[in-house]
């Protein structure tokens, strides 16, 4: 007998996970695979850092820490807010999490009521549809374009509310298209948003300083949308702290204290070694980290030159993150190898069994026509790995 909820039955499995577990099996069979589907820096966590939670260790921090994050570690995050993104958030604005995904579960669970809307621009990241499902409202996806480079117009915007819209979700530099929205591109949507007082918008950071054309910008820098902007972020990408399980919020009042109120019911305070460890990382300056920063564009300079040779593939220049997100429905309809390719999952299954590289089918990520790419790898495997795709498709 099926016991298991109606809410778990309906959830998604997450595509990126999934393709690594795929991608571990083969490995275990002993096939050489290319991994290139999951969103982590290869770069270990800066030394600097690493030294912060072993004197933290020394220094006892083993007990429960407070729901919301230690005291050091906020203060830390409103000195970051300001000093990189000139907001101005007080200690009640702040909310710790286990990673920015508990973050981003968080805003949907304490926010969206049943059958409320929330806007996604496609693409967007794997979780944010799954995460509005489960808190029992409606993800309102809005395509893009790659000629737009992935990004969302304020005519979209405005053709996609309706009375029953409740927030907007994107992120900036995104995951997957690696889309940064200008300071220009932004002011236009909150423009339309003005007509909306209502509307809450949570803006995706947490890729904040992997941008390779501008100044990061934040919805929130605008006056007349800090009170109704969920500011999202963490340590995993930009200091390679994926593991250590560190994401942030910066939010109005109200919505920082229903947060807290949710997170104390389900996990509590976040770990207390790696918060001690994230009050160093966020009191350096981010040119501490910048070294990773130019490794990324070096590798997108490459993979966008191999990708370009390879017949079938339409790309575009990403300005920020770790991903190529190229369009691949020239490949639908076609036999590659005596295997008939209908959708951008079975060219990724494609890729995988063949050409022994992990990518991700862009339909998870509300694109069914495109595959994600992470050159979070070193250049010898993205360079390897391209070779291989080229060999498969030709």
């Amino acid at each position: 007998m099926n016991q298991l909820s109606d809410r778990i039955n309906y959830l998604s499995t997450s595509a990126t996970l999934a393709m690594a577990a795929k991608a571990r099996e083969l490995r275990q069979e002993g096939k050489d695979i290319i991994g290139l589907s999951l969103g982590e820096p290869d770069f270990n966590t800066p030394d600097f850092v690493k030294e912060a939670a072993i004197q933290a260790i020394h220094d006892n921090y083993n007990s429960y820490s407070p729901v919301d994050g230690y005291v050091e570690l906020k203060q830390a995050i409103i000195t970051k807010f300001k000093r990189d993104n000139n907001l101005h958030y007080t200690m009640p604005q702040i909310v710790v999490s286990t990673g920015a995904k508990q973050s981003l579960a968080n805003i949907a669970q304490v926010l969206i009521n049943k059958g409320d809307e929330v806007i996604l621009p496609c693409p967007y990241w794997v979780s944010y549809a799954d995460m509005v499902k489960l808190a029992d409202g409606v993800p309102v996806e809005v395509q893009t374009s790659i000629e737009n480079d992935f990004k969302i117009t304020p005519e979209q915007l405005e053709k996609a509310i309706t009375p029953k819209t409740k927030m907007i979700w994107y992120s900036s530099p995104c995951n997957p298209s690696g889309s940064v929205y200008s300071k220009n591109e932004l002011r236009a949507l909150a423009d339309v948003l003005q007509k909306h007082p209502n509307i809450i918008v949570v803006s995706d950071e947490i890729y904040e300083h992997i941008n390779f054309v501008s100044k990061h910008f934040s919805m929130a820098e605008f006056p007349d949308m800090f009170d109704r902007t969920v500011t999202v972020n963490g340590v995993s990408k930009a200091f390679a702290m994926t593991g250590w399980r560190i994401g942030y919020i910066g939010a109005p009042d109200w919505i920082a204290r229903a947060c807290n109120k949710m997170q104390g019911q389900v996990t509590s305070g976040a770990n207390c070694i790696a918060q001690m460890a994230v009050v160093t990382a966020l009191n350096e300056p981010p040119s501490r980290i910048q070294y990773m920063v130019d490794e990324f564009k070096e590798r997108r300079s490459l993979i966008l030159n191999l990708l370009n040779k390879v017949h079938g593939f339409k790309t575009n220049e990403p300005e920020g993150a770790f991903y190529v997100f190229p369009d691949v429905s020239y490949f639908f309809g076609k036999t590659l190898r005596g295997k008939l390719i209908e959708n951008a999952a079975d060219f990724s299954l494609y890729l995988l069994e063949e050409a022994l590289v992990a990518t991700v089918s862009g339909e998870s990520f509300g694109d069914p026509n495109c595959i994600r790419i992470s050159y979070a790898a070193s250049q010898e495997q993205i360079t390897e790995a391209i070779k291989r795709i080229a060999e498969a498709v030709s």
